[in-house]
């Protein structure tokens, strides 16, 4: 009789150890390939992606700013970024994160995040941290000093991208609002997007833009980095569920029929404007598929991933090509057009195909087709006015002390050279 007692009296302390998180070695071991797939994507992908892009003359500055952004942003996260991004900041939750995890606080081998381990979940958030400034740089390629790069990431991640974060995955205001955005739309896509174009327009044309011909000086690499970015990928949105299950799969399989689906739309839409099809442009193409699908990975089913790669491809098209030359802003390697314009028409779908009828995974209770949207909405217009404005405020103040453009002997010189002191290629 006393054991019975006993037994009944540990009864509610089992079932809760039964309800407690536990580590999944499965989970785990998928999250760490997918960690460094995400890593992958910056270098050496992205870096390859954009170094072929560049004219000859600036092939190393590109790669050594994506390379300084993966070191000291990851400093930078380990240091107070993943604590405000992601820890709970009390009476100002909804806005940003807390101190509790500064300089890593708390987190030890045995801390866990679902049923990872939480230093696992932090370096897998690292990487977002490390490749949302990494892809700004194509927007001021070829021009922008490297201390005032340096210094402008290392404030935009603080001030813009860390707050952006939290709002979206770390129970902010949008996340609570019900936003849908799975792996980045708005955190990294149309948050880079705004960011490029602000700087784009602030530092003023490359000398010689548009009438002179800036002709990419090596399309191999381009392509070399677009692919890498294509099997990288797969950890950016399978990844974001955090888990090896069915929804990751489903992540996969829909990044997968976005990215075709947008290379395809591209490439005709080319060749039926110019006559021809171009290397640069389907590669160009399956990256707009790639930024497209990023929020909806998660939630769309596959023909909901085709509609949004074509739509996502075609208008960012049309946004890198005649909208571009018609305002005739210098978006480099056009950031704007490609990560900003498919990360909105991404964010905006994700609430028309995440709908059960039209193979999603369904709606939160309560809500329709038209109410996500208009929350998906939101949450793209925050984020371009706030990370817009921040950028912009950035900006200036670096232009008004270090100055952020070399000068035009440095400029027609190359960045290699006047930055770096080395050449990149053989003359």
């Amino acid at each position: 009789m006393p054991a019975i007692l006993v037994l009944m009296a540990l009864m509610p302390a089992l079932a809760l150890a039964d309800d407690a998180p536990a580590l999944d070695s499965g989970d785990t071991a998928w999250m760490l390939v997918a960690t460094a797939l995400v890593l992958f994507m910056t270098l050496p992908g992205l870096a390859l992606f954009y170094a072929g892009m560049v004219r000859a003359k600036n092939v190393l500055s590109v790669l050594m700013q994506c390379f300084a952004i993966a070191a000291m942003m990851s400093v930078l996260w380990a240091i107070y970024g993943y604590s405000l991004a992601f820890s709970d900041g009390g009476d100002l939750n909804a806005w940003i994160g807390g101190l509790s995890n500064l300089f890593l606080a708390g987190i030890t081998v045995d801390t866990l995040a679902d049923t990872i381990p939480e230093s696992l979940f932090m370096v897998f958030q690292m990487t977002f941290f490390i490749i949302t400034p990494a892809l700004i740089v194509g927007a001021f390629a070829e021009r922008m000093k490297f201390s005032a790069m340096m210094w402008f990431m290392a404030v935009w991640g603080t001030l813009v991208y860390i707050p952006i974060a939290h709002w979206v995955w770390g129970g902010g205001w949008i996340g609570e609002m019900g936003a849908l955005d799975f792996a980045g739309g708005t955190v990294v896509h149309i948050n880079a997007g705004i960011a490029g174009l602000v700087a784009a327009i602030v530092l003023g044309q490359r000398r010689g833009y548009p009438t002179t011909a800036m002709p990419p000086h090596n399309l191999g690499l381009t392509v070399i980095g677009a692919s890498m970015l294509w099997v990288g990928w797969f950890g950016f949105n399978a990844g974001s569920q955090l888990a090896a299950d069915g929804t990751a799969a489903m992540a996969m399989v829909v990044t997968q029929l976005s990215t075709a689906t947008a290379a395809l739309t591209w490439m005709f839409a080319e060749w039926i404007r110019h006559g021809k099809p171009s290397v640069l442009g389907i590669a160009t193409g399956a990256i707009a598929g790639l930024v497209a699908i990023t929020p909806a990975a998660g939630t769309t089913g596959p023909m909901g991933a085709i509609a949004i790669g074509f739509a996502g491809a075609l208008f960012a098209f049309i946004a890198s090509t005649m909208i571009k030359r018609a305002l005739r802003y210098d978006d480099s390697l056009d950031v704007w057009g490609v990560h900003g314009v498919a990360g909105i028409v991404g964010a905006i779908l994700t609430g028309v195909f995440a709908h059960a009828a039209l193979g999603g995974a369904g709606l939160e209770e309560g809500m329709t087709i038209g109410s996500q949207v208009w929350v998906q909405f939101i949450s793209v217009v925050a984020t371009i006015v706030y990370g817009g404005v921040l950028s912009l405020i950035i900006l200036k103040l670096i232009d008004w002390t270090i100055g952020l453009r070399v000068t035009e002997e440095e400029e027609s010189q190359g960045l290699d050279i006047s930055q770096h002191d080395e050449r990149g290629y053989i003359l």
